[in-house]
């Protein structure tokens, strides 16, 4: 009888340590909050979120990423990735320049008129530049607040929205 409880609290052991080390350094379910990602993520989806695949490889343009927000705690914001580190990053006219060259447009109003930055913005070697795709109600890389994202505060990507079911499927960038 001993040896089983023993083999039982192993067991259990050994679940939780197992389900620590994968929600601390390989995933973990999150919910979005608010509405700066839509038409592509809403308030309140369920989704997973990717914490190993940045460990060995850098963000990619048009990923979709969590890093804290400017207030800290446990606030965390969903942006994509627009502009990657060294690159040049101008909006005018509505419009968003990496490298004097327009990039493909995912926003839900496909504009970009509200922006404090001015002129070309030049990121370091360890910066993103990060938007949401509902422009009008984001606040994101265009913000002195937040501005540019260091890559050593992504915590991952969006790899897949589990809920609501009928949205359910893989995040592609």
């Amino acid at each position: 009888m001993f040896k089983s409880i023993l083999r039982l609290l192993g067991t259990i052991l050994i679940a939780v340590a197992f389900a620590f080390v994968l929600i601390t350094c390989v995933g973990e379910r999150t919910k979005v909050s608010g509405h700066s990602m839509e038409p592509h993520l809403h308030d309140q989806d369920q989704v997973l979120l990717d914490k190993l695949t940045y460990r060995f490889r850098d963000p990619k343009r048009y990923e979709i990423i969590v890093f804290p927000g400017p207030e800290g705690g446990d606030q965390f914001f969903v942006k994509r990735v627009i502009a990657l580190p060294g690159e040049t990053v101008k909006i005018t006219k509505g419009k968003v320049y990496v490298n004097d060259k327009e990039v493909k447009d995912y926003s839900k109003d496909h504009t970009t008129d509200s922006c404090e930055l001015k002129g070309k913005f030049h990121l370091s070697s360890d910066e993103y530049f990060v938007l949401g795709d509902n422009r009008d109600n984001s606040n994101d890389s265009r913000y002195k607040e937040v501005g540019p994202v260091k890559r050593s505060k992504i915590t991952g990507r969006i790899i897949f929205r589990f809920y609501p079911w009928k949205n359910a499927g893989v995040i592609r960038p």
